[in-house]
């Protein structure tokens, strides 16, 4: 299923205001999931603070949500336009009590997942706005309980894991696996490195809100890039999307016999900054090179080790 139907999604941004606050309103009181999509996908790459920059992961999970709230709401008689001011509320305790549908996992959604879905909602709410079908913000006042599991906790870095599982990568996907684990990348940024992108020992990374920084690259980084060719016009070294290349580094961790130690490739950034504080000891350092624009941000990818400062109070 393709998530952006570039026509339909063309078609609302150049509608008048009149046209389009009619196509909301229609949409909206008539529960059509698809429409209000369509509706959040044109607010999302037109009117957004990000614009037309929207990360497509990002437009897929909101797209997800409108797609689980429409119908919660049509059930449990909330209506989208005029909705009762304790609905945000109880959207969020449903989620709250759902069991968690992935694969392998028990229990209810986290609370990670359940701030995902909040958010995909209020985008849904600013893209009626935005359209000029409401002015109601049912999650303005609801709040997802945090959750008291730090990150580095639930989802810790990969540490031995890495080099047990790269004699089972082929050479694409062992450059893959090093770009996350060895220089930091996002799993999008490792998968749309081009050659052009590599001057020397430097990578130029083309970031998360269009933002670009260089990159330093270790020689097992450059070698693992220098075997592999373009395989693309415009210089790309992967052809594989987010879900293809996570099938197949899953199975590259299974025939290293850590299937069950698979836990995303965010694990493998997380090694890097792990790796990477333990060399400097420099929070802003890690954050510059992980191309995060908050320090508190990059503490929640460094695993700390137990008895760090063990020889500075050794003497107090």
């Amino acid at each position: 299923m393709t998530l952006v139907r570039s026509s339909d999604t063309l078609a609302l941004i150049n509608l008048t205001d009149q046209a389009l606050r009619v196509r909301a309103v229609a949409a909206a009181s008539t529960y059509a999931t698809d429409d209000l999509v369509q509706v959040l996908l044109a607010y999302m790459t037109t009117g957004s603070i990000k614009g037309a920059r929207t990360s497509e992961r990002t437009l897929a999970a909101y797209a997800m949500t409108v797609r689980d709230f429409v119908p919660w709401a049509q059930h449990n008689g909330v209506q989208l336009l005029r909705p009762g001011r304790r609905d945000g509320g109880r959207y969020i305790a449903h989620l709250q009590t759902r069991p968690s549908a992935g694969r392998g996992k028990t229990g209810t959604l986290s609370a990670a997942t359940i701030a995902q879905y909040v958010a995909g909602a209020r985008a849904l709410y600013r893209a009626l706005r935005w359209a000029g079908a409401t002015e109601a913000q049912p999650f303005e006042d609801a709040h997802v309980p945090p959750d008291p599991t730090p990150g580095i906790v639930k989802n810790p870095p990969y540490l031995s894991e890495i080099d047990a599982v790269l004699p089972h990568c082929d050479p694409p996907l062992g450059a893959l696996l090093l770009l996350c684990a060895h220089a930091g990348l996002r799993i999008t940024e490792a998968l749309n490195v081009r050659r052009t992108d590599i001057q020397g020992a430097q990578l130029t990374v083309h970031g998360k809100g269009g933002k670009n920084r260089r990159v330093p690259l270790g020689r097992r980084v450059r070698a693992a890039l220098h075997e592999l060719s373009p395989v693309s016009a415009e210089g790309h070294f992967f052809t594989w999307n987010y879900h293809q290349a996570k099938y197949r580094m899953r199975k590259a961790f299974t025939a290293a016999g850590h299937g069950e130690s698979w836990r995303g490739f965010h694990a493998a950034r997380k090694h890097s900054g792990t790796r990477l504080y333990r060399a400097t000891k420099d929070f802003t350092r890690v954050g510059l090179f992980l191309g995060h624009s908050s320090v508190d941000t990059t503490r929640r990818y460094v695993a700390m080790e137990d008895n760090d400062v063990q020889n500075e109070v050794e003497d107090f």
